[in-house]
């Protein structure tokens, strides 16, 4: 079992119920999630004319390579009605791979660590929640350093029923 590191967001419909229901199917597609990031409201980036994310971060454990972990989330987000029509624009769900465990994974498919982990504060601020000393392959910087040094200042919030 390989350890990885999956970010999940939604801006579209009942986000908080979206992102729970692509949870559980990864459980049913050989994809154990051992903990789970708090939801983080976050502004949206790149495409800012759009509405606000809810986003989280899951630590899990799979049997499934890299590419075939890959064809396992789209599979789940056109299973939950995900359409492609805009680049970085809105979606019910979004699944990205951030980290296989210690892997750098470049194919026609995929790239692990996701290329742009270390840009965006919306999923470094729920990784580093939840593995904070997990380093990244390439950059050999843990996703605490890498949340308190980036680039991205756009805002997030941790939902107030999250905070513990």
């Amino acid at each position: 079992m390989t350890k990885i590191y999956l970010s999940l967001g939604s801006n579209l419909g009942d986000r908080k119920e979206n992102i729970a229901r692509a949870i559980e199917a990864l459980a049913s597609q050989g994809v154990r999630v051992k903990r789970q990031s708090s939801r983080y409201e976050t502004e949206p980036v790149e495409m800012t004319d759009q509405p606000w994310f809810l986003n989280c971060v899951v630590e899990a454990e799979t049997d499934l390579r890299p590419d075939d972990l890959m064809a396992t989330l789209l599979s789940i987000e056109r299973e939950m009605g995900r359409e492609r029509l805009v680049p970085k624009g809105p979606r019910l769900i979004d699944i990205d791979i951030l980290l296989y465990g210690p892997e750098i994974v470049r194919t026609g498919r995929v790239e692990i660590p996701h290329p742009r982990l270390a840009e965006r504060k919306f999923v470094l601020a729920p990784l580093a929640e939840i593995a904070p000393d997990v380093r990244h392959p390439m950059l050999n910087k843990t996703a605490a350093e890498l949340a308190r040094t980036t680039a991205d200042h756009s805002e997030i919030r941790k939902l107030a029923d999250e905070i513990r």
